[in-house]
């Protein structure tokens, strides 16, 4: 255990991003573990999930959540054991999910910490049966509300919430084309992960070969990207289209809007004229309390191999600001994970 050192590595924002993170925006310290009072544990960091939303907090722009302030820890959910326990719901030895963010040891009250038993391989819980997963579900199940012969577009069709958005709608008999970046995701995407169709945004001409993917249009598109995948998309949706809407990472760096012309009539008239339902949601403020409604039958998907996964695992807490960065900018392959 790192606690015999004394020490708690903590990274913490320096200053705050313009355009792309930095190494410069981040900073490691080193302080004292700290000492859990009465109805506190201690917790030590096992697995760290890095997602998009950090960018966003990153910034102190007005957003759905309170940024983190600089010289504070970086947040994140994280998988940690307890180490000494003061609560009487807590015990030592304790695996839980937490949200201690980009540190090794964190105090909590219990009231963020969700046990996780015996759990066989807990990282699982920052990803497909975790928050990525359960936006997956949601998003998906409440508003893209497929149904059997539909055609259902994913974006970043490889990473941890389009992965399973996409598999999802194979159970449910969907025709499912995954859009992801670069010809060795599009092949897990279509050969591992069973989606009818994959395509490499990297590569040319995908506004054509989105449109001869979809023969019929397009009935749902999961959207996490923006930019250019949505240019290719908006023209085929099909009236009365869904677009669940959890995430941009093609914007979250951009300092000023892209050239061009306005086209927000295009997207208006688009959304009128076709009946569209294009619908934004933050999965643990529309739906948290609705975690057991996809807990359940993910874990029975998962169980069987019906919804396969992948994890991007990356090895010590200094290593973090680095692979976030690099997940910006697509450089991750699957759920990506800091074993601390």
């Amino acid at each position: 255990m790192r606690k015999e050192t004394g020490i708690n590595r903590q990274i913490v924002l320096a200053s705050r991003p313009k355009g792309k993170p930095t190494s410069e925006n981040f900073k490691l310290l080193e302080t004292p573990i700290p000492e859990p009072k009465e109805s506190q544990v201690l917790l030590e960091t096992l697995y760290l999930s890095l997602d998009p939303y950090m960018r966003g907090r990153m910034s102190d722009a007005p957003s759905y959540a309170a940024p983190v302030g600089l010289g504070e820890v970086m947040v994140g959910a994280t998988v940690s054991r307890v180490v000494t326990s003061r609560h009487p719901k807590f015990k030592a030895g304790d695996l839980v999910m937490s949200y201690a963010g980009w540190q090794d040891y964190a105090l909590s009250d219990g009231r963020d910490l969700t046990p996780l038993g015996d759990m066989p391989r807990p990282s699982l819980a920052l990803g497909v049966l975790g928050m990525p997963g359960f936006t997956a579900y949601m998003g998906l199940m409440d508003i893209g509300q497929p149904k059997a012969g539909e055609t259902l577009v994913v974006a970043a069709a490889s990473g941890a919430v389009g992965s399973v958005v996409g598999q999802i709608g194979k159970i449910i008999g969907c025709r499912v084309v995954g859009i992801a970046g670069g010809k060795e995701k599009c092949r897990y995407v279509k050969e591992e992960l069973g989606f009818d169709e994959c395509l490499d945004h990297h590569g040319e001409g995908l506004p054509e070969l989105l449109r001869e993917a979809c023969p019929k249009g397009i009935d749902i598109y999961f959207e996490n990207v923006g930019g250019k995948v949505w240019d290719a998309v908006m023209p085929l949706l099909n009236t009365k289209a869904r677009i669940p809407v959890c995430g941009l990472i093609a914007d979250y760096n951009r300092t000023s809007l892209p050239e061009g012309p306005d086209r927000m009539g295009l997207l208006m008239g688009t959304i009128l004229r076709l009946r569209l339902r294009m619908q934004g949601f933050i999965i643990n403020m529309d739906y948290g309390h609705r975690f057991p409604e996809f807990r359940q039958p993910m874990e029975q998907w998962v169980r069987e191999g019906r919804v396969k996964f992948r994890e991007d695992v990356v090895e010590g807490l200094e290593k973090a600001p680095e692979a976030f960065m690099g997940m910006l900018e697509g450089a991750n392959f699957g759920k990506l994970v800091v074993k601390v």
